[in-house]
């Protein structure tokens, strides 16, 4: 499968050192299997940090994903137990990844993730409106975070 990932600099070698930690899925490399997706995040990231926009595309070979050869999370819809995970991980305080997972495939959180922490962890919301809340506004998107050495040696450049 092609996957896409979008950025403000084009992508040749992926150093999860340089991945920002304290993601919905901890720090990891994220792509998406839609390219307008990626597409639209190096927009975002472009006007945000500079450059242009760049959308970087990698062959993966998901057999990977089901035949023992990495560890594998799957989160097919916005449930609690998702929601718990980007809370966890958005809410790390020294940016730790908690999991020991290769690969995680998973809805988007939204964008203000953060604000919702804030008001969740301060008791200004219920857990259930935070899981509303953090649900991507424009309808469910997916993404890919790979997140060990050995996920990220099965990405291949096209």
């Amino acid at each position: 499968m092609k996957l896409y990932h979008g950025s403000n600099i084009a992508i040749e070698t992926i150093d999860l050192n340089l991945s920002r930690p304290n993601k919905d899925f901890g720090k990891a490399f994220y792509l998406s299997d839609v390219r307008s997706q990626a597409e639209e995040m190096a927009m975002l990231k472009a006007d945000f940090l500079g450059g242009k926009p760049v959308v970087s595309t990698f062959e993966f070979d998901e057999r990977l994903l089901t035949d023992g050869t990495l560890r594998f999370k799957r989160f097919d819809d916005y449930s609690e137990e998702w929601a718990h995970f980007i809370f966890e991980h958005r809410n790390e305080p020294k940016g730790q990844t908690l999991h020991s997972n290769d690969v995680i495939y998973g809805p988007i959180a939204n964008d203000r993730v953060g604000a919702q922490i804030n008001n969740f962890r301060s008791g200004y919301i219920s857990f259930e409106t935070f899981l509303e809340r953090i649900r991507y506004m424009k309808g469910i998107t997916f993404q890919y975070a790979f997140c060990s050495p050995l996920a990220i040696s099965k990405l291949r450049k096209v």
